[in-house]
Formats: structure tokens, C-alpha cells, sequence
């Protein structure tokens, strides 16, 4: 089962208290859920999202028999203001997102999340959705794909990669994440180039699973709606695993905790911009020692929180 990231780190920044209105935006399993729904006690309400139906259906079946101040619903957490809307949720006290794949979804080789079993080239977080990695590799262009690994992935080997990619999957299908793994292996020992601290397919993998769900993407749509969610210091923390994403976090945070955005050139404010949050972590909180030794997945998690200031 997934192992929450951060745990006392979140509870501490967030500061759940007894009746509040909290919304973890990426439940998943519920760590964090459960946590939280525990400090704010059944006069509290937890609305819990995620678009992995195996994790919804697991909740529902129990986490939520527990707490019936939980409630659930399947969506991507761009979707956090039109599910809150139709909860008549929208002040909240306080909102997580965790937007990290879980150890459960790691471990699952069907999923095609990991390298380390084989599996097929799937990588949906939501198995609604039709685009998954297999059909990036057999159906983007060559430049398409080049993109991806250096946009997603900052794949040093984007381009001898993609060739490869392109070369072979006329004659050869690309359907298995061991398929996959080995083509770029093999592309790195021609170059003579070694494997360092991770996998060589390590970032090829981040990539597609980066473009197969639209991560950044659904990231920048879900954190002004957030903002915009909180109640008057209200809080909003938000995990990463990766810079791309703590990019995006960090650089959104500072620009609502600030007021006129205008260029320095331009002598009177035109922009009306206003400032909306104080930053509560100047720098990003990561895993103590002890949480690293327990899990290491955790080593690449970086935690942010912001508070939300009225006019």
C-alpha cells in the first residue's frame, strides 16, 4: 500500500482543527485523508478526490464505512472548483495535493508506470482516458517525441532516442515497458555512456507518463482554483517529486504572494494584480533521515504551503 510522504510535515503546515472544511485534492489511498478527517473530527468534512478508479472503489470500500463526514468522487483535481461548487464546498480551511504516482501504482506492472516488471505501455492514471504510452511511441513524429523527452523528461539522449523509437516500430512493436526500457539502454551503452544513481530509462518513462495525463498541465489549471477555494487564511500545500513541477508551484506562489507584477519598466501599475498569499515555507520541506530510511521513494519529495490573506 502507498506509504504518504511527509505525513507530520503536512499535518503540522496544514493545521487541520476540529469542524473544518478540508478537500485532499489527489486522496489516493487516503494516508493524508485519514490523518486530517482524525484532527477535524466528525463535525469536520473531507471531500476526497482522485482519477484512479481502483483507488476510488478502495476508499469507498474502507475509508469511507469509517468516516462518514468523507465524501468521494472520481476526477482529476483540475476539477477541484466544479466538485466543490456542486458539494457547496467552497470555503475551505485548508487543501492538500500530493501529485505524485503511488507506490501502489508503481508496484502494479499492468499500469505501466515502472521499468522494473514488464508490463504494457499504459501509464493512465485514468483509464478513462484513450491516449496512452503506447500510442505515443507508435503514432508521434519523431520531432513530437524529441519534444517530450527534453520538454518532460530533460532526456540528454532526446534525439538519438526518439530515432531509434521511429526506426524500429515499423517492423517492431514498442507494447511492453521491458521493450521500452532495453531501446534505451542499448542507445546509452552505444554511445558509451554508463548508468549513474538511476535508470537510464528513467526520464523517458517520467516523460510519457508526464504527456499520457497532462500533469503540468492539469497542475496549472488546479492552483489558481485553489487559491480561489480557500476560506481567509485558509492554506493550501502542495507535494512534488519533481522540478518541473515544484517550478510551477514555486513560481505561482510567489507571484500571488506579491501585488503589482507589471514589468520594472512600466512606472505606474496597469496590471491590478493583488496580492493573495503569504508563503509559509520560503523553502521547499523535504523527508527527514528517518522518513528516508523507512521509504525512499520519498527522497524526491518537496512540499510547499501557502496561506491564503483577506483584503
Amino acid at each position: 500500500m502507498h506509504k504518504s510522504v511527509l505525513l507530520q510535515e503536512v499535518l503540522a503546515h496544514l493545521s487541520p482543527k476540529e469542524g473544518e472544511v478540508f478537500i485532499d485534492a489527489t486522496i489516493g489511498f487516503g494516508g493524508h485523508a485519514e490523518a486530517i478527517l482524525r484532527a477535524i473530527g466528525p463535525k469536520g468534512t473531507l471531500l476526497g478526490l482522485d482519477q484512479d478508479q481502483e483507488a476510488v472503489d478502495w476508499l469507498k470500500a474502507n475509508l469511507a464505512p469509517k468516516y462518514p463526514n468523507l465524501i468521494i468522487e472520481k476526477a482529476n483535481f483540475s476539477q477541484i472548483s466544479e466538485i466543490a461548487d456542486r458539494k457547496g464546498l467552497n470555503l475551505a480551511s485548508g487543501i492538500l495535493a500530493d501529485i505524485g504516482v503511488s507506490s501502489y501504482q508503481l508496484d502494479q506492472p499492468e499500469r505501466g508506470f515502472s521499468f522494473r516488471e514488464n508490463g504494457p505501455l499504459d501509464m493512465r492514471m485514468d483509464k478513462d482516458r484513450e491516449l496512452t504510452a503506447e500510442k505515443i511511441l507508435s503514432d508521434y513524429g519523431e520531432e513530437d517525441l524529441v519534444g517530450i523527452f527534453q520538454r518532460y523528461g530533460e532526456e540528454r539522449l532526446s534525439k538519438t532516442i526518439a530515432r531509434e523509437i521511429v526506426a524500429i516500430r515499423g517492423s517492431k512493436s514498442l507494447k511492453t515497458t521491458k521493450t521500452l526500457a532495453e531501446l534505451v539502454e542499448k542507445t546509452y551503452q552505444k554511445k558509451g555512456l554508463k548508468r549513474g544513481k538511476i535508470h537510464l530509462a528513467t526520464q523517458v518513462f517520467q516523460a510519457l507518463r508526464i504527456e499520457v495525463n497532462d500533469e503540468l498541465g492539469s497542475l496549472e489549471k488546479f492552483l489558481p482554483q485553489a487559491i480561489d477555494l480557500l476560506a481567509t487564511d485558509g492554506r493550501l500545500g502542495v507535494i512534488t517529486f519533481h522540478s518541473m513541477e515544484d517550478r510551477i508551484v514555486k513560481q505561482y506562489f510567489k507571484k500571488e504572494a506579491k501585488g503589482c507584477i507589471c514589468p520594472p519598466e512600466i512606472p505606474k501599475c496597469q496590471c491590478g494584480h493583488e496580492k493573495r498569499v503569504k508563503i509559509l515555507t520560503k523553502k521547499p520541506i523535504t523527508a527527514s533521515k528517518e522518513e528516508l530510511n523507512e521509504n525512499p521513494r520519498s527522497r524526491s519529495a518537496k512540499l510547499r504551503v501557502i496561506q491564503k490573506i483577506g483584503k
